[in-house]
């Protein structure tokens, strides 16, 4: 499997329900153990999979991001997050959803691209450069 980008997402996107400006919206992380209950058809954040919550130390839900805003180069916006720990955890995951705190909309599903663990040590989501060419989403001409 692939990242997968909602559809949901596309349309509440242009029909102005996100807003990645630093001090916009809210956009929080959750992990999981299985992509299996994600398609493009998921809308919201879903309990389904996510990472268990007890002797974990993680929390249901996931954390929050830090939203680095919006810029744009070579004709493409794109919105970059600082990386992401999970700290003093044990765990193991395959994937994550991004999705939006205050009404748990879906932004996007990242596939590991198989399974990670951090087991009584710090997982980390690291983000890709905040550039047009790897920016986590990226929007330019078709």
């Amino acid at each position: 499997m692939a990242n997968i980008v909602p559809d949901s997402f596309k349309t509440d996107l242009l029909g102005g329900v996100f807003d990645f400006d630093s001090g916009g919206s809210v956009f929080k992380l959750a992990l999981y153990t299985s992509l299996a209950g994600f398609s493009t058809a998921t809308s919201q954040y879903i309990t389904t999979n996510e990472v268990l919550s007890a002797g974990t130390n993680y929390t249901a839900g996931g954390n929050t991001l830090t939203n680095n805003g919006v810029a744009i180069s070579s004709n493409i916006a794109y919105v970059d997050f600082a990386d992401l720990t999970f700290p003093s955890v044990s765990l193991t995951a395959v994937g994550a959803l991004i999705y939006k705190e205050t009404s748990n909309e879906a932004v996007l599903v990242l596939d590991f691209g198989g399974s990670k663990t951090a087991t009584n040590g710090d997982f980390v989501i690291q983000f890709p450069a905040a550039d047009a060419s790897n920016a986590i989403i990226r929007l330019g001409d078709a």
